[in-house]
């Protein structure tokens, strides 16, 4: 699995939104400031987080964007899966794909595919936004 822009920055400007969780809101703007991301494709990449309740808008003058959860909650893996969809390095194996490849039954290399994708999905689920915070702090 290769992880596009989309992803990759939309885990820094989560992590962004994690240092300042307790700050309140912050505008699209500003994180898209500090990340040197386009205003344009973070709005893109924060439409499918929102839709997935990771994050929360706020309107108004002091209005902008924060986490739903505690950054201690909210896991690289389930941005991930948001953004990109299942975690997988060959399509045969992501989760929910079924029966995808006719070859399946017989394929010689599926058990490779299938230690590595969860090997990826583990690493992932085992860090949070909060692990990223202290991750960069060290």
């Amino acid at each position: 699995m290769k992880v596009s822009a989309k992803g990759e920055y939309g885990v820094r400007a989560m992590a962004i939104l994690a240092l300042e969780f307790h700050e309140g809101p912050l505008p699209l703007r500003v994180i898209a400031e500090r990340e040197n991301i386009s205003l344009q494709f973070l709005e893109q990449i924060f439409l499918p987080l929102r839709r997935a309740g990771l994050i929360e808008s706020v309107r108004g003058a002091k209005g902008g964007y924060l986490l739903a959860k505690s950054p201690d909650q909210i896991r690289v893996g389930d941005i991930l899966r948001v953004l990109e969809g299942p975690i997988a390095p060959v399509e045969c194996v992501g989760k929910g794909s079924g029966k995808v490849c006719d070859r399946s039954d017989a394929c010689l290399t599926r058990g490779i595919w299938e230690r590595l994708r969860d090997s990826m999905s583990e690493v992932l689920n085992d860090i949070t936004l909060a692990d990223v915070i202290n991750m960069s702090a060290d």
